[in-house]
């Protein structure tokens, strides 16, 4: 025991220092930080990151108006249904949408089972009934399909929110799916206007071929509103030729008059697509619609087959930097609407920083005289330890960015408790060995090979409690899963190596028979 190898005494003297220096940036101010990270970018000038408890943002509650897309849906069924009857040379006398499916009425009752077979391959998890004389049948999506639709749209959903938000430079958002069709944010530090006008845009692209007005297209066109000019609208193919989903990337860029506009470019299939299309409609003009709306209908001059190209309307440098933003993260599968809207301000969060470094100062005073009249000595220098097992649960959060939320807090004061555990085992094996005769090399010695069991024993089951926290709970579930887990690591390691390495320093500058436990 006493003689410890030497790569064990370097280990733990490197990771000390580690602690020391990546959790000084914590107490140093943001102007100090700022020109260590300008210097070199190893240095240490990261801090913990705080949550929306402690460093004020967004709370939205958004509902995902997840009816659009049945609607969407119960066309596109409608419309295959009717291309397909029609192709298949089977007579109905009418045709028309119900909820969440279609219904078709049969001139004859002999076209029924083909009929079935053709509404049945419209969408996976669909249900067809027939009326009793077999003319009219009825096809719509079961519970299985409704609730398909819903999981899919919701994880679209969260997934492109997360999108955006990342793009802000927001850290650790919380995005979270709450009941059949709601989705929670909270972003720490964010405006909350900001972040409205981001996630609550459905930023749906789509490039369509403007009607010629003198050709009578019934139901194969639609018309769109100018979003620069009220009043005016303009007719267009109801079938778009380019949508966003082709899209590969979107910037903010200036033409060569010094207009913003968006420059983009699209994947293969976009980019044969676009190219085909120009092409055949040279001196034409098409429309580039957003969330239906217009914003802007140039005349095709030459085929464009390069998949690039750029999106001109008026823009601003903000707005045109904000829906390339949008572009890149991809469209909503429907449209969104906030429910609830809070903002944490600073105040609440200074509030609770300072409630919680008080009680953390009061449980580690606590904890420091308790260890030191009970120990003496030796729970001086598991104090010693102790301080050290808190700058590193700093330095670890400081350098894994893992934000910090109230929750987390508790778990650094619990973890402060918990610290000296291990040594409390130690002292009292040792105690334990000296009252039974043995040397204090012996004593020592079986103290720490002793206990060890029981201290790794311990800490094993709380590390899988606090893994299950993480896993199965919630935002600030995570928070204190992730402070407490941390802690538990740090303080085996500083317990079982930084106080025996102390111990062991005492013991041999000392070789006194009496030890100070």
């Amino acid at each position: 025991m006493i003689n410890v190898s030497p790569w064990k005494i370097w280990l733990t003297l490197l990771v000390c220092v580690f602690g020391l220096l990546y959790s000084l940036p914590n107490l140093s101010s943001g102007a100090l930080r700022e020109k260590l990270a300008n210097i070199h970018g190893l240095l240490p000038h990261k801090t913990v990151n705080l949550g929306l408890d402690l460093r004020g943002g967004a709370h939205l509650l958004y509902q995902v108006e997840v009816g659009v897309v049945f609607k969407e849906r119960v066309a596109s069924m409608l419309q295959d249904a009717r291309k397909s009857l029609r192709e298949d040379k089977i007579g109905y006398s009418r045709i028309g949408s119900i909820e969440n499916g279609v219904k078709v009425t049969l001139r004859d009752a002999a076209d029924g089972a083909a009929a079935r077979k053709i509404l049945r391959g419209l969408e996976q998890n669909i249900d067809v009934t027939t009326s009793t004389d077999g003319l009219t049948l009825e096809a719509a999506l079961n519970e299985a399909g409704i609730k398909q639709i819903y999981d899919r749209t919701l994880s679209q959903s969260i997934e492109i929110v997360r999108r955006r938000i990342d793009e802000l430079g927001t850290t650790e958002p919380i995005i979270q799916r709450q009941g059949e069709d709601r989705i929670l944010i909270q972003a720490p530090g964010a405006d909350a206007e900001q972040l409205k006008g981001l996630v609550g845009t459905t930023a749906q692209l789509a490039f369509h071929l403007v009607a010629d007005p003198s050709a009578s297209k019934g139901g194969a066109t639609k018309t769109f509103p100018y979003a620069e000019e009220p009043g005016r609208s303009l007719t267009v193919d109801r079938r778009a030729l380019i949508t966003g989903e082709m899209l590969v990337n979107a910037q903010y860029a200036q033409d060569q008059g010094g207009n913003h506009v968006i420059s983009f470019r699209l994947n293969n299939t976009g980019a044969r697509r676009f190219c085909e299309v120009t092409r055949k409609n040279v001196g034409k003009p098409f429309a580039i619609v957003l969330d239906n709306e217009i914003l802007s209908a140039p005349n095709i001059r030459e085929a464009i087959c390069g998949g690039q190209g750029q999106i001109s309307g008026g823009f601003t440098v903000q707005s045109a930097s904000d829906l390339a933003l949008l572009l890149r993260a991809g469209a909503l599968p429907a449209p969104m609407k906030v429910v609830e809207e809070r903002t944490v301000g600073p105040s609440l969060g200074a509030d609770s920083i300072a409630a919680g470094k008080k009680a953390a100062v009061i449980g580690l005073v606590f904890v420091l005289v308790l260890m030191s009249v009970s120990y003496g000595l030796f729970g001086m220098m598991a104090n010693a330890a102790l301080l050290v097992n808190v700058a590193l649960i700093f330095a670890l959060l400081s350098m894994l960015q893992a934000t910090l939320t109230l929750p987390g807090i508790a778990g650094i004061v619990l973890t402060i408790g918990m610290a000296v555990d291990a040594n409390v085992l130690i002292f009292e094996r040792i105690r334990e060995e000296l009252r039974a005769g043995r040397s204090s090399v012996s004593a020592i010695d079986a103290g720490y090979s002793r206990a060890m069991a029981t201290i790794i024993d311990s800490n094993l089951t709380t590390l899988i409690a606090a893994f299950i926290l993480f896993s199965f709970g919630t935002g600030p579930i995570k928070g204190f899963a992730v402070t407490l887990g941390i802690g538990i690591m740090t303080s085996f390691f500083t317990a079982v190596m930084v106080t025996r390495l102390l111990v062991i320093w005492w013991l041999k500058g000392n070789r006194s028979k009496v030890l100070p436990v």
